[in-house]
């Protein structure tokens, strides 16, 4: 937050609605090209299995496709977006991270209870990057909030001048 005394509440407004900067630009074509190019060589891996693959290992290579892509969507949206979303997209970002650490912990519990091997280090990787997605998404809501608020008051404080 800048609470700096010496910008009017225009210039505030402004800087708040002005373009994307480069770096969240190149934030977004990261996510974009990551996404794609995770998509199309856990794609390839799948499609070039040399023999029938196990039905758990479908849903494993679908899962990851799936998540690939989602990223890559998200890093269009993000480079396609010709302004600040007020933090929506750390919002975004972070359901994103939670739903996939979360749907990937479930899959490997899944398979490691079905080799009964492996469940404590799983449940404890699994667990922490769950918890760190959590933690990731309760920082980017309180900051959206935080900035839709302090917007807010700008305006208001305008509207009063």
């Amino acid at each position: 937050m800048n609470d700096d005394p010496r910008l009017s509440a225009d210039e505030l407004i402004r800087r708040l609605r002005g373009t994307l900067s480069p770096w969240r630009r190149l934030r977004g074509a990261v996510a974009l090209v990551a996404g794609l190019t995770g998509a199309a060589f856990i794609g390839l891996l799948w499609a070039t299995e040399p023999g029938p693959l196990p039905g758990r290992l479908h849903l494993a290579f679908g899962m990851f496709t799936v998540v690939c892509l989602t990223w890559a969507g998200y890093g269009a949206w993000a480079v396609t977006r010709g302004a600040p979303l007020y933090a929506m997209d750390r919002v975004i970002a972070a359901w994103l991270a939670l739903t996939a650490s979360t749907a990937t912990t479930a899959l490997l519990t899944v398979i490691a209870l079905r080799r009964d091997s492996g469940l404590t280090a799983t449940l404890t990787v699994g667990i922490a990057f769950i918890a760190a997605s959590a933690a990731s998404l309760v920082r980017a809501h309180t900051r959206r909030t935080a900035l839709l608020r302090r917007i807010r008051e700008l305006q208001t404080r305008d509207d009063q001048d």
